[in-house]
């Protein structure tokens, strides 16, 4: 007969939570939710050559330069090409160990003798059991070696990082139950050729899924963005039609962020509708409104709306910024200076105040704004009453109130 497992009333457990590892870069730490747990598995994910195995190899060089200790598991790549990278960032330091190995076995072994306060396994594809027949990547493959992985982490403290490929869709490839076999799925987003790179955390047992950490890829590895709020923005401070500034709340953090919209119209068959950095049927949905309740008609224009800096707005306090960059670039008015915009918009054209204004207007005055444009408030303080809010009832007022002219 099976034991019985103890029972233990709620209010006799205590909540004691183990100390975090910070990992010596404030981005991450924030994703994370304050740092590494130990005895945890993070699995990270990202398009090939974004800076996943990068970052990992920085975070290891950090927690080793901060009195912690860190064992790097490569399986495609061998130790000097380890090493060459570790000299290109400032990571070659004491207390960081290398491994080139495809064994589960020998990988296991290794971070058992080491006992690392943090282990790096590049990556989980890789790596194959002899136990097993299925070739690398396999779908049994891919499950035995995180399983057995995440029993290493529990019982010995270590925190394990894995790198993950991903697939087409963007999601880490292997089956669907490796998320569930790991405390932690952090995506590391960004396009190759640019240099923002975005993390954000798709599960996460220690903390929020809302934060988003912002870094830049430089020459010497992957730096933290002081201010993310300027970083995307740009730089001239002269508005120009088509362009429009909104406050996104991610997670904790308020970010300025740039909308640029173009309409042209259309030469020949059905007009485009192009978008990057936002939802497209968002878009359309707002097109509409504003032919129906603004009487602004784009059906026989192409639209394209982007959002600067290679980040992407899921929130519909976005919606009005939206609204007004593409009611700018129609009508060749410019956005009024010093203004940014908030709200969500209905498809009755009225609007509604973005969650928590009163914290994007500081970041906005932060920044050298003046006015915040959003919509009316139900349930909590009149939005009037503070300086540099301006509150409309619906699209039309809120264009009036945005535009020059």
């Amino acid at each position: 007969m099976a034991g019985i497992a103890a029972v233990s009333p709620i209010g006799t457990v205590t909540s004691a939570e183990a100390a975090r590892v910070q990992s010596g870069i404030g981005e991450v730490d924030r994703v994370l939710g304050g740092g590494f747990v130990p005895g945890s598995i993070i699995l990270i994910g990202g398009d090939p050559g974004i800076g996943k195995s990068t970052l990992l190899l920085q975070l290891a060089g950090r927690l080793a330069s901060n009195g912690g200790t860190a064992l790097y598991v490569t399986a495609e790549e061998s130790t000097a090409q380890i090493r060459g990278r570790a000299e290109r960032i400032g990571a070659v330091v004491d207390g960081l160990s290398l491994a080139a190995t495809t064994d589960l076995d020998a990988a296991l072994a290794a971070i058992e003798g080491a006992v690392p306060t943090l282990a790096v396994v590049d990556s989980v594809q890789t790596l194959t059991s002899p136990e097993l027949s299925g070739p690398a990547g396999s779908v049994g493959q891919v499950r035995e070696v995180a399983a057995r992985l995440s029993e290493l982490a529990k019982a010995s403290g270590t925190c394990v990082a894995l790198v993950g490929h991903v697939t087409k869709e963007g999601t880490v490839a292997g089956p669907r139950t490796l998320e569930h076999l790991v405390d932690a799925v952090i995506y590391l987003e960004g396009e190759r050729l640019g240099s923002t790179r975005l993390l954000r955390a798709a599960k996460n047992r220690y903390g929020s899924t809302d934060e988003v950490g912002v870094l830049e890829m430089r020459g010497d590895g992957l730096a933290e963005v002081d201010d993310a709020s300027r970083f995307f923005l740009e730089t001239d401070e002269t508005p120009t039609a088509g362009s429009a500034v909104t406050i996104a709340l991610e997670g904790t953090r308020p970010l300025a962020v740039e909308i640029q919209a173009l309409t042209a119209a259309a030469s020949y068959g059905n007009p485009r509708r192009a978008t990057t950095g936002i939802d497209t049927n968002r878009v359309l949905m707002l097109i509409a409104v504003l032919a129906r309740h603004a009487g602004l008609n784009l059906s026989g224009h192409d639209v394209y709306v982007n959002i600067a800096g290679g980040l992407r707005i899921d929130e519909p306090a976005a919606d009005l910024a939206v609204a007004t960059a593409l009611a700018s670039s129609l009508r060749e008015r410019p956005v009024r200076h010093g203004t940014v915009l908030a709200g969500e918009v209905a498809l009755s054209g009225r609007l509604r105040a973005a969650a928590r204004a009163e914290r994007r207007l500081l970041e906005a005055t932060r920044l050298g704004f003046d006015r915040l444009v959003t919509g009316t408030m139900r349930g909590e303080r009149e939005p009037s009453l503070s300086a540099g809010m301006v509150v409309a009832r619906d699209i039309r007022e809120a264009l009036a109130e945005a535009l020059e002219g």
